[in-house]
């Protein structure tokens, strides 16, 4: 297995605690996060401020509403997995259904990325955040 491209089985990925597979997809999220803002330029500041608009969990929440239409039933019931999970408290700044949907969308972005579908991942972020025109 490779950290980079890891691919557990279905098995696995199932064993695994429901935020357990957020909080990775969490790392996945950022990832594709600073990726997209470095590829667009900015000053590393600016980059900084940028990137809240995209990690916050209302940000999360809306990138699933424009994306939850995708999700194959597999995705889907992931996605319900992770919203549905008991979390702790919840951030200021996000109600509690913007933070079970940011949960759930980690959740989701850690079980691709876990899985080898790394590439699904960054089909979805793109479908959610499409890249500026040139």
């Amino acid at each position: 297995m490779s950290l980079t491209e890891p691919s557990v089985s279905r098995d696995h990925l199932l064993s695994l605690p429901v935020l357990t597979l957020a909080y990775e997809g969490d790392a996945v999220w950022e990832l594709l996060v600073r990726t997209h803002l470095c590829l667009r330029g900015g000053r590393p500041g600016d980059l900084t401020r940028a990137a809240t608009d995209y990690v916050s969990a209302p940000a999360q929440s809306e990138a699933v509403r424009r994306i939850l239409e995708l999700f194959t039933e597999e995705e889907t019931a992931v996605f319900r997995r992770g919203r549905n999970a008991r979390v702790g408290g919840i951030p200021r700044g996000a109600t509690p259904e913007q933070y079970h949907a940011a949960t759930g969308l980690e959740t989701l972005f850690g079980a691709l990325w876990l899985s080898g579908k790394q590439d699904r991942a960054e089909e979805l972020f793109l479908a959610a955040f499409p890249p500026a025109a040139e």
